[in-house]
């Protein structure tokens, strides 16, 4: 079954990226002799033109985080592995896909600017400073909760934390000899990778490392907080486009594994225990809009977009590199999210340790047919995990940099934007707020139950903005992108609604998450607004 499952996906995302993603490259008519913001701005810190394998690395890493595995598991084990199979299907082919090419793509035909550019030029500057607002209180949200499990996951095991600082480090060397002293980047893939795959072996068998990385997530939330500050001020070839790309390959690596155990697993190890269907309702979440919100990243997410006209879109070294990075990425992140459910399936449910855990021990299970020790296979799993963390984390410090550097017309510097970047997470980390059940409790945990909203939020507002931009200006059919933003706009609605009435018929109203679910509302509604005047004004 599990083949068969994977065998289905692969197969779609294969005629989609050629039959779909090529038909949205004619509408956006692609051209090579158009000079990319890359080429035309060139200034060798934000904007540098990449290979398009490299860049593909960075973009896939950057928007993968632990979102196509922690949501799918957790949709699957609520409401059974088909509709989570289904919704990772359908929504990475035909939301998540338009959405994310879209938003690189209209990035590029904005110097390299965010969304945000895109509303302020086809809507207007009032929508433009609505959604940057919302996007960066977003972002802050993201690099807090990501930094807090970045350092969780160092914590837990040394031979990760380990791994994870040594490919820091030979990100730096790998950025200095590909772009200063002009090696080839197969060769210094070729030296780089085995390298970083090799730590995690041993790490977990050199007794040193265990007892100098052994640290408290305390000490490791200061020691990442310095790392992101500086992935976001230094310049882009150096660190965070060699990381992420280095990070692409324990990506690749899992999707591999994952491949294999889908394919040859037999036995009571890969039977399928977790029901296919569950019912319509989870306690007392409904199917809709819940599972549209929690897959996520697994279909769609406002992040990408954030992404796309962020780091990725400076990057783009041909407009037709746009297809593989901004479509093709999002069909990998589809499989990533198909092979996570595959690992929840044969667990029966969400193990005690979460979805990571969950997905961990599969992949142990999965590397062990090639003769991996599952402990180490394990270890694999997690750091592949921390990757994707790690990546999005830095990723999102330096998106929060861009667009507050944009708000502020550039009046703000790269330094200072970074620090308030940087001091807003932790502020979110260490200020303790009531929650729910009246006690304390970090304030990015209690309003973090919001963020699926949110982020769905941002997915369907730069889905209404590109469509904006392909008809007003490239007079262009925007249906495409209409249908999906339809749908994901109703769906955040419909969720914000059940949340503000569910929080609050508590016996003590809960409006930590009662009054953004009503700013998000009203964020909406204007946005909304803005845009179809924006389209009755070219009609």
């Amino acid at each position: 079954m599990l083949f068969g499952l994977l065998l289905a996906a692969i197969a779609l995302f294969a005629v989609c990226y050629r039959v779909y993603g090529f038909k949205m490259a004619r509408i956006y008519g692609l051209d090579d002799t158009r000079n990319t913001p890359a080429v035309e701005i060139c200034d060798g810190f934000d904007y540098c033109p990449a290979h398009p394998s490299v860049l593909l690395g960075h973009h896939f890493s950057s928007i993968a985080g632990a979102g196509p595995i922690v949501g799918p598991i957790t949709a699957a084990s609520m409401f059974g592995w088909l509709p989570a199979y289904l919704w990772c299907l359908v929504g990475s082919a035909f939301f998540g896909g338009p959405h994310d090419f879209g938003a690189l793509v209209s990035s590029m035909r904005h110097e390299g600017k965010s969304v945000g550019e895109v509303v302020d030029r086809w809507i207007g500057h009032r929508g433009k400073t609505l959604f940057l607002c919302f996007t960066i209180l977003a972002l802050v949200l993201v690099v807090a909760v990501f930094l807090q499990l970045a350092a969780n996951s160092f914590a837990a095991d040394p031979a990760v934390a380990f791994s994870g600082m040594l490919y820091i480090g030979l990100a730096m060397v790998f950025g200095v000899l590909v772009y200063r002293y002009r090696i080839s980047i197969l060769w210094a893939t070729v030296v780089m990778v085995p390298l970083v795959i090799y730590a995690c072996w041993y790490g977990n068998s050199a007794p040193w490392v265990s007892r100098v990385f052994t640290l408290s997530s305390d000490t490791w939330r200061w020691v990442l907080a310095a790392y992101i500050f500086f992935a976001s001020v230094l310049p882009v070839w150096l660190l965070l486009q060699p990381r992420d790309y280095l990070a692409s390959y324990f990506l690749y690596f899992s999707v591999i594994i994952g491949t294999i155990g889908m394919v040859l697993g037999r036995g009571a190890d890969f039977q399928v225990t977790l029901p296919a269907f569950k019912g319509f309702t989870a306690g007392s979440q409904y199917m809709w809009p819940m599972l549209f919100v929690v897959v996520a990243c697994g279909a769609i997410s406002g992040f990408h977009s954030l992404v796309g006209s962020g780091t990725t879109s400076k990057q783009l070294r041909r407009e037709t590199d746009a297809v593989a990075v901004g479509y093709g990425s999002m069909l990998l992140e589809g499989v990533v999210a198909v092979i996570a459910i595959g690992t929840v399936m044969i667990s029966g449910g969400v193990d005690q340790g979460g979805p990571v855990v969950t997905y961990a021990k599969g992949f142990g299970k999965f590397a062990g047919l090639l003769g991996i020790d599952p402990k180490v296979g394990m270890s694999l799993g997690l750091l592949a995990i921390n990757s994707f963390i790690l990546t999005s984390l830095d990723t999102a410090t330096r998106l929060t940099r861009y667009q507050i550097q944009e708000l502020t017309n550039n009046r703000v510097d790269k330094y200072t934007a970074t620090v308030i970047t940087v001091i807003g997470a932790l502020a979110l980390l260490l200020v303790k707020i009531h929650g729910a059940d009246g006690k304390e409790v970090p304030a990015w945990a209690a309003i973090w139950p919001v963020f699926g909203a949110s982020n769905q939020m941002v997915a369907a507002l730069a889905l209404l903005s590109i469509a904006v931009w392909v008809a007003k200006g490239l007079k262009k059919d925007n249906r495409f992108l209409m249908a999906p933003m339809w749908f994901m706009l109703l769906t955040t609605v419909g969720a914000l609604v059940l949340m503000i009435k569910d929080n609050l018929m508590l016996a003590t109203p809960n409006y930590v998450l009662v009054v953004p679910s009503v700013l998000l509302l009203i964020l909406a509604i204007m946005m909304v607004k803005e845009a179809f005047d924006a389209l009755k004004r070219a009609s």
